[in-house]
């Protein structure tokens, strides 16, 4: 599960910490950070031999192993240095008192269910232009190595204060196996999602599954559809927390399509009470339901409850009519894992350090061959998607979406996911219809944009 959603796609603490700010220039940096004269080609940061990093990694779809492989890399790089990388499945709350009490690690995934909100941590982060600027292990600019945009998702009030390491894009998944032994094609319309789902239950199965705590993949689903359907101007209300954003028809003729999916029994049953990889490997090795929505960590996220020969496959988001502002090709995709580097670290330097490492053609290629999905360092993905059907239906997903993508980061922003988990929980279970499921939803949003003590962000393109 990656959490921006999650996602979403994807959390809140209290005020400004004490503490000095690293530039990368070799001054000390908060809780006496261990640094030296930066600048040296295989130490740009000045980080000091002998020294710890402390890295706090979400154990979410990607695992954490891929940072441990660039932690093993950056300390046979970097003399005496010392790399703890401890995995997590709830950022905020195993964080939240190391912020507060002034000691967080050096390096966060600040991703999952769980993640921090950014609006509440922005005064604390060290800004990363600094990383980018550096030149990656093999001696070239690690800026001109990567996807272009890759910046943007981690820009907060025109601060760069978070790498959004994985290129993500989010997709529906099926069986391309499963599709071509039953003669079934890949829903382009919400119209012909339900008539997949009869299909489906003729045939004993079920169109969708959902988990407890991936419930708002649903979400994801439904304002990626809508925001194609009405373009700019939809996804504008969800990011300016707008009073009326989940009553914008475009949402409303989704939610009526999924509502008539709930009644119609076609989501597996049950799913509010089951953890969420379990009610995916239901679709992935079970294959009592047809499609699943998600991001790319998908495919490695299940690898371990995935049926033999599935042929794991995306296909872009359903939209609602044949002539929507943005085309079905379109897609939702942006770069996610946001890591940041707490001012307040010990080792501000080493944080900035293992991104590098992390941000190289070896650590890069060892994530996209291990986790099937691509980073922001482009040119590393085979044709052959080292034999993975779900990434090489990435690359054709991303070429057949051109310039046709876009991005949102209400719910990362503002942290309200998990308060949007249980309305979803309870629309999906059926125990509520569209119009619960609207009025929950835009209450948790105007208690964000109700509360003075948020900081707002004005999105206007």
């Amino acid at each position: 599960m990656r959490g921006s959603l999650a996602a979403a796609a994807l959390v809140p603490i209290g005020g400004a910490l004490a503490s000095c700010a690293s530039s990368g220039t070799g001054t000390s940096t908060g809780g006496g950070a261990a640094t030296t004269a930066a600048g040296a080609a295989n130490n740009p940061f000045g980080v000091a031999s002998g020294s710890s990093v402390d890295a706090v990694i979400f154990n979410g779809g990607y695992g954490y192993d891929y940072v441990t492989f660039a932690a093993d890399l950056m300390q046979k790089n970097q003399s005496g240095v010392t790399v703890k990388v401890t995995p997590s499945t709830q950022i905020a709350q195993q964080l939240q008192p190391r912020f507060v009490g002034g000691n967080p690690p050096d390096l966060v995934d600040n991703s999952g269910a769980g993640s921090i909100g950014f609006n509440t941590i922005l005064d604390q982060l060290s800004t990363l232009d600094d990383v980018f600027a550096a030149n990656n292990l093999e001696g070239t600019k690690i800026e001109s190595t990567l996807y272009d945009g890759v910046r943007e998702p981690g820009t907060y009030n025109g601060q760069f204060l978070a790498i959004n390491y994985v290129l993500t894009l989010y997709g529906v998944w099926y069986s391309q196996s499963l599709f071509a032994e039953n003669s079934w094609t890949p829903p382009k319309t919400w119209d012909e999602a339900k008539d997949l789902g009869a299909k489906a239950k003729a045939k004993g199965k079920y169109l969708f599954v959902w988990g407890k705590e991936a419930a708002t993949y649903y979400q994801t689903l439904a304002v990626d559809s809508a925001i194609k359907e009405g373009g700019t101007d939809v996804r504008l209300a969800f990011e300016n927390l707008d009073p009326k954003c989940w009553s914008q028809p475009q949402i409303q003729a989704v939610f009526a399509a999924m509502g008539e999916c709930v009644k119609n029994g076609y989501f597996v049953p049950g799913g509010a009470g089951t953890q969420f990889t379990a009610a995916q490997a239901q679709w992935s090795n079970d294959q009592q339901a047809l499609l699943y929505p998600s991001g790319s960590w998908i495919e490695n996220e299940m690898k371990k409850a995935t049926k033999d020969g599935f042929k794991m496959t995306g296909v872009p988001e359903m939209v609602l009519s044949s002539s929507p502002k943005l085309p079905y090709e379109s897609l939702r995709s942006a770069s996610g894992e946001p890591f940041i580097v707490p001012k307040a670290g010990k080792n501000v330097a080493g944080g900035k350090e293992l991104l590098r490492v992390m941000l190289s053609k070896d650590a890069a290629t060892n994530f996209t061959k291990t986790k099937l999905a691509p980073t922001i360092v482009k040119g590393l993905v085979p044709a052959d998607g080292f034999g993975s059907t779900a990434l090489q239906s990435q690359a054709k997903m991303l070429d057949a979406a051109g310039k046709n993508v876009f991005d949102y980061k209400f719910v990362t922003r503002y942290g309200t996911n998990k308060d949007m988990l249980v309305v979803w929980n309870a629309f999906l279970s059926g125990q509520t219809d569209v119009a619960g499921l609207t009025s929950g939803l835009q209450q948790i949003t105007d208690k964000v944009a109700n509360d003075s003590s948020i900081q707002k962000e004005k999105v206007t393109k």
